[in-house]
């Protein structure tokens, strides 16, 4: 089975080679600033003694979503990281520059995440998908892209493939979450570029920007090491735990608000809520005017805003859908349903 993988005796990426049983820390260069700062991606091959599959984790693509950096961290000093097959590629910070600002875009103003396959003479943007998408996902057969929700949001635990695709269906399973989005790339996008070249790649969206959630950490850790194991990469261990089933969504909608004022939530993430349920309270500041947010369609929340303060038309809940089937069996409480 392993065989089938281009996984090369000496695998090379950027100026690096690295031999089989080895662990190896670097930069691959991007370029620099007006005021002659280098900007550099920061990336950790390890190898195992024997071929397999090559497999890239990464982490920051937009700057504010700093949960990723530490979900790698953590990894890469678990006891449980043994790669014995193939080659595991982490970059905890894809977009630096973001990262170091605590902000979600480029010098450019452009998303990273819709700027792929991008181009080695484009923006600064341009230049970083180039690169992330040549040296990395090009080289790679699974990926795991690590998100958080925007500032001022939080998501529940949850996984954004195609399902179309067995292999990526098989691993999105194999991950463990308890929300699987089946959903097409969008365009632009670390997952699409991927999709494009055959490359099966699960987006891990968890907790919310510039904070660390150690629940999320710590979920997500187990995750992508069902993964690898799922790969082939990691030793059997001599106790797995399987993962319950995943409820799969095949569509999700946002519940913004009808009026501005402050808002009295009476549902948090991965609640469920019925056709019309209640989800909260928005109020004016006399307390005059008030309004009641319902669910259009039943599904659970996976999303949802941080701030009481909102405007009309402000986003407050986002809610996937599912199959009856799925729905009868679904508990009240998804937070409950994970270990």
């Amino acid at each position: 089975m392993h065989e089938q993988y281009n996984d090369p005796e000496i695998f090379e990426i950027g100026d690096q080679k690295i031999r089989r049983g080895r662990t190896h820390y670097f930069e691959l260069t991007i370029g620099r600033l007006y005021d002659y700062t280098a900007l550099s991606l920061p990336v950790c091959v390890i190898r195992g003694k024997k071929p397999g599959p090559v497999f890239f984790l990464s982490g920051a693509i937009h700057g504010d979503e700093v949960i990723g950096v530490e979900i790698i961290r953590r990894l890469l000093h678990s006891k449980n990281l043994r790669i014995a097959r193939g080659t595991l590629i982490c970059i905890p910070i894809v977009n630096v520059f973001g990262f170091n600002n605590k902000s979600r875009y480029l010098p450019d103003r452009r998303d990273l995440n819709r700027s792929f396959p991008g181009s080695d003479k484009g923006s600064l943007s341009a230049r970083l998908a180039h690169l992330f998408l040549n040296q990395v996902i090009l080289r790679s057969h699974f990926g795991i892209d690590l998100h958080s929700a925007a500032v001022h949001r939080s998501n529940l635990p949850q996984i954004r493939a195609c399902l179309d695709h067995k292999a990526t269906e098989d691993l999105a399973t194999a991950f463990g979450a308890p929300v699987i989005i089946n959903s097409k790339a969008r365009d632009g996008s670390v997952r699409d570029s991927a999709e494009a070249h055959g490359i099966s790649v699960l987006v891990f969206e968890g907790g919310e920007a510039l904070r660390h959630d150690e629940n999320v950490i710590r979920f997500a850790q187990k995750g992508i090491l069902r993964c690898l194991r799922h790969a082939g990469m990691l030793p059997m261990a001599r106790e797995v735990r399987t993962p319950k089933p995943a409820f799969i969504a095949q569509s999700s909608y946002w519940i913004r608000a009808d009026q501005s004022g402050s808002i009295r939530s009476r549902k948090s993430l991965g609640d469920f809520v019925p056709q019309d349920g209640k989800l909260g309270l928005i109020s004016d500041v006399f307390g005059e005017n008030t309004s009641a947010i319902k669910a259009k369609k039943e599904g659970v929340i996976i999303g949802e805003n941080r701030l009481p303060l909102v405007n009309q038309g402000d986003a407050l809940f986002h809610i996937a859908t599912f199959d009856d089937n799925d729905i009868e069996q679904m508990p009240d409480n998804l937070p409950d349903y994970v270990d």
